[in-house]
């Protein structure tokens, strides 16, 4: 039988895929690409129901675009023009780049004792902007056009523009990024380099997603260059829930199965205190926006009424922020693995919510409204739409199972091994 082991380059793939079609036979090679190994895993089971989900919603949502049109879609020129579709890529983006900065911690910053998750967060960094993207190609209706429209039509004084520049240079950085650490170089100069170039294209890209609302003064509740930090700090947030949930699923929610350096972090006091000031800051962040909101009179801030009287809202500070940032903080249980993936998986949701409220909410007072106009627009996402978002988180956690399986994602320099060792021979 063929010893499995993590391969080193793509020829290594396909080399270990070809001996591995020879040895089992047609029907057993699939069967084994199927269940994603020959042993049930928790990386498997991923797997198989995201490669489900991503043919039946991808499917559906690309029937209705080819056969309905962007009429599919809930969304018109008179009300809300961006829907759910645009919330998942700003929901996905944003963690994309959540994920490049805690990566950034141990590998631009020096704080090594995070080079555990590291080279995960670089491979999340990628497949949720990667998922992102799909979400975003789907709404936009002919993608393809970016190709030469962007470098023809160069509308450098566009967010819109520099967002999509800045993204993409860092989804090939990021991507350089990974195969440097694939190939072990944790520490070369060239590796410092295309790390500190990644934070610096991952700043700037979500500062541009966030000016591409801020600077949009015709909707008050977007305006302003405190979108920018918002969307920058709260991305944050997300990339740490991300980084906790996943690295449960990777050892099947058993924190005994974890690699010694890897468990020694989870059941450190580091990753409990991060997570709750990254929860606490977003909460100052939304209540302080939200309280600015309902006491404005300035008008088109309508929609923070709005919010006011939805329980979403609510569900989202209270059980989704609150809930977990109390969790965290007590000493009792923030150790405990289950408190700890129910606080990720809460967070995720509560900013999944968030980022629904603050592109569709943003877009409820209807502009140039007059005295004839008293009530908000009023929006309900389609079946095309939730089918978009069902495509773009199975391709996420579809392409996460795939890297758990193909990728040694744990993996962690040498030096840090050899200086861990040593610390421990000194303690005893």
């Amino acid at each position: 039988m063929i010893a499995i082991r993590e391969p080193r380059d793509f020829a290594d793939v396909f080399k270990y895929l070809g001996a591995l079609w020879r040895e089992e036979g047609a029907l057993r090679f699939l069967r084994i690409c199927w269940n994603l190994g020959r042993e049930p895993s928790a990386a498997g089971a991923w797997w198989k129901s995201c490669l489900i989900v991503g043919v039946v919603a991808g499917g559906y949502s690309l029937y209705m675009l080819f056969t309905v049109g962007h009429a599919s879609f809930n969304t018109s020129s008179d009300g809300v023009n961006w829907g759910l579709a645009i919330a998942t890529y700003v929901f996905f983006a944003l963690t994309s780049s959540g994920l490049t900065f805690i990566a950034s911690m141990p590998m631009v910053f020096g704080f090594r004792e995070l080079y555990p998750i590291a080279k995960r967060a670089i491979w999340l960094a990628i497949i949720t902007l990667i998922a992102g993207f799909s979400v975003l190609a789907l709404e936009l209706g002919h993608p393809f056009r970016m190709l030469w429209a962007m470098p023809t039509g160069l509308q450098v004084m566009s967010p819109m523009f520099w967002m999509g520049v800045f993204y993409s240079i860092d989804l090939v950085l990021l991507l350089i990024k990974f195969y440097l650490l694939w190939q072990e170089d944790w520490d070369s100069p060239l590796s410092h380099f295309v790390g500190t170039a990644s934070f610096v294209a991952v700043i700037l890209a979500s500062g541009m997603l966030g000016l591409v609302f801020g600077s949009i003064v015709m909707r008050p509740m977007w305006y302003g260059s405190f979108t920018s930090i918002y969307y920058i700090l709260t991305g944050a947030l997300c990339g740490a829930a991300a980084t906790v949930v996943t690295t449960y699923m990777a050892y099947d929610f058993d924190r005994a199965k974890m690699p010694p350096v890897l468990r020694e972090m989870a059941e450190g006091d580091h990753m409990p205190k991060v997570f709750a000031t990254l929860i606490g800051i977003a909460l100052v962040m939304i209540l302080t926006r939200f309280w600015t909101g309902l006491w404005s009179n300035l008008d088109g801030l309508e929609g923070f009424h709005a919010l006011a009287r939805s329980p979403l809202f609510y569900g989202e500070v209270l059980i989704g922020l609150g809930l977990p940032f109390l969790m965290m903080l007590s000493s009792r249980i923030e150790h405990k693995p289950g408190m700890q993936m129910a606080a990720a998986f809460l967070v995720l949701g509560a900013m999944f919510i968030n980022r629904y409220e603050f592109i569709v909410g943003g877009q409820l007072v209807p502009m140039f409204k007059g005295t004839w106009v008293a009530s908000l627009t009023e929006y309900t996402p389609s079946l095309t739409e939730w089918a978009m978002t069902a495509f773009g988180f199975a391709i996420a956690l579809g392409l996460y199972a795939l890297g758990e399986k193909l990728f040694n994602l744990s993996a962690t320099p040498q030096s840090l091994m050899v200086a861990r060792a040593g610390d421990r021979r000194m303690a005893h």
